[in-house]
């Protein structure tokens, strides 16, 4: 943690047993800092690693700190709407702030990781999968159908879904269906902050390439930064 000014910003990520994964999201808080000197950061988590995020906010709010809870996380599911809304809920000074998408820079992201993959947006044969994570609450599959159509704005081919778990339909079958209707490329594009098990899993998806996920980069941090400006 950091001293400065304002609510102290607890990014609040999934949590990971990957090691770059876990480098990442560090770097993430790091890279908020940086674009905001003086900021008061720390992390928590909802699964796999600790500190929890009910722990880290029932500790600063024990100390009479205010604190922003940020989602590290690009839909608003289960996770953001029970675990982060319960750590927040009577805790004196905690407040919560919405995922991170969706939201037309994390496209613009997309959008470059498509390119570095090979992928040309001005092919209209070239289909782009939007591989999320999942989740079965409604809210965070209209997340990932929203962010699909800003990056469908900049792309000649057809976008659409695909989900690792619990939503539909799931990324292989989102990739054989993109075929059957014509493309003659399909690309997945990794919605995801970085690597871990739901990127491991995309490789046999049976596209023709497969992105790289959204970290590092500075775009991600200025978005974790507007989060936190708006819940104050």
């Amino acid at each position: 943690m950091r001293e400065g000014h304002g609510p102290v910003l607890v990014a609040c990520a999934h949590g990971t047993r990957n090691p770059t994964g876990r480098r990442l999201v560090a770097e993430l808080a790091l890279a908020a800092r940086a674009l905001r000197p003086g900021l008061e950061t720390t992390a928590a988590f909802v699964d796999v690693q600790p500190p929890t995020v009910a722990d880290v906010v029932a500790g600063l709010s024990g100390a009479d700190r205010s604190a922003v809870v940020v989602p590290v996380l690009l839909s608003g599911g289960y996770h953001v709407h029970v675990d982060i809304a319960r750590a927040v809920d009577g805790a004196p000074g905690a407040v919560a702030a919405r995922a991170l998408g969706p939201d037309p820079r994390l496209a613009e992201v997309l959008h470059d990781r498509l390119e570095q993959a090979g992928a040309d947006p001005r092919d209209p044969l070239t289909a782009v999968v939007l591989a999320a994570a999942g989740s079965s609450d409604p809210r965070s599959v209209s997340d990932v159908e929203d962010t699909a159509d800003l990056l469908q704005r900049t792309w000649a081919g057809p976008v659409t879904t695909g989900y690792g778990s619990a939503a539909r339909p799931p990324v292989p079958e989102a990739v054989a269906a993109a075929r059957r209707a014509g493309a003659e490329r399909v690309v997945v594009a990794a919605y995801l902050l970085a690597p871990g098990h739901f990127h491991d899993k995309l490789g046999g998806a049976g596209a023709d390439a497969v992105t790289a996920p959204l970290l590092p980069d500075q775009r991600v941090a200025a978005v974790l930064l507007d989060r936190y400006d708006a819940a104050i």
